[in-house]
């Protein structure tokens, strides 16, 4: 199977979905069963599921020790990710595992314990992310917090790539307003001309 074939097939595939299964560390997941869907997975010959979807919503995660080698041994194309939801755990921050994951379009994060909005900063290296979601967290206690004020425009200015930001499109007006929003908020860096220089 080519590897186009591959993606085209894997994102028709359901998810791996762990989610309601308590988990409380990534190893966690090669002892634990998944969760059955609607439809069966597709098993490569090695037996690993052909998927780029994969489910740890609703558990009580506060870490993601250990994410690449488990995903190696979970799927048989993890570094085609797509869709990774993370909801409901108890994450405080953005984990960087999460930036290697460059095929990586949905990334669900609400209903965490992240508190700082820079964490998003993150995620601007992933070329490929179109969905994100952050409601529920406590960033929504900074200043301002809401589909139409700061927060969402420091996300916007951020991921300029994103098209639905807490499962709400992202239309022209947001766009414009988000880069008002940063000429006026983030000053540019200052280039300092070095003394030998002049």
């Amino acid at each position: 199977m080519s590897s186009q074939d591959y993606m085209n097939t894997s994102m028709q595939e359901p998810p791996l979905d762990y989610s309601f299964r308590s988990i409380h560390v990534i190893p966690d997941l090669l002892s634990e069963e998944p969760r059955p869907g609607l439809r069966p997975l597709r098993h490569s010959k090695s037996g690993k599921p052909l998927t780029q979807s994969l489910w740890l919503n609703n558990n009580v995660l506060n870490e993601l020790r250990d994410f690449k080698q488990v995903l190696s041994q979970l799927l048989e194309h993890p570094e085609n990710l797509a869709w990774i939801d993370l909801s409901f755990n108890d994450l405080t921050s953005i984990d960087p595992v999460l930036t290697t994951l460059f095929n990586l379009s949905v990334l669900y994060l609400h209903g965490n314990s992240i508190q700082r909005l820079g964490e998003v900063n993150k995620l601007a290296i992933l070329p490929r992310l179109r969905s994100l979601t952050l409601h529920g967290n406590p960033i929504e206690e900074e200043k301002g917090y809401s589909p139409s004020l700061p927060p969402r425009q420091y996300v916007l200015c951020t991921l300029p790539r994103i098209t639905t930001f807490d499962f709400s499109g992202i239309t022209k007006a947001d766009r414009t307003t988000a880069e008002v929003w940063k000429r006026m908020n983030i000053k540019p860096k200052k280039v300092r001309i070095k003394q030998d220089a002049l």
